[in-house]
């Protein structure tokens, strides 16, 4: 199966730490990072997509991504 996930986040060092967590949990990622700024908060938010093969499991409506 394949699974994909998107991160979502303020752009700052706690973002870069989720994406590098996903990245030891086996995830690469895919394509490039994405930004936005939000007028409301003032500030920069940052997107970055991640996919990841798992074997000898099937697709779950309703599973938990994050904890693959």
């Amino acid at each position: 199966m394949k699974l994909y996930r998107y991160l979502t986040g303020p752009d700052d060092s706690a973002f870069c730490h989720r994406v590098t967590e996903a990245l030891n949990k086996g995830w690469q990622l895919h394509g490039g990072p994405t930004l936005t700024y939000d007028t409301e908060r003032k500030q920069v938010i940052a997107g970055q997509a991640v996919v990841k093969d798992v074997e000898d499991e099937d697709y779950v409506p309703g599973m938990d991504l994050s904890a693959q």
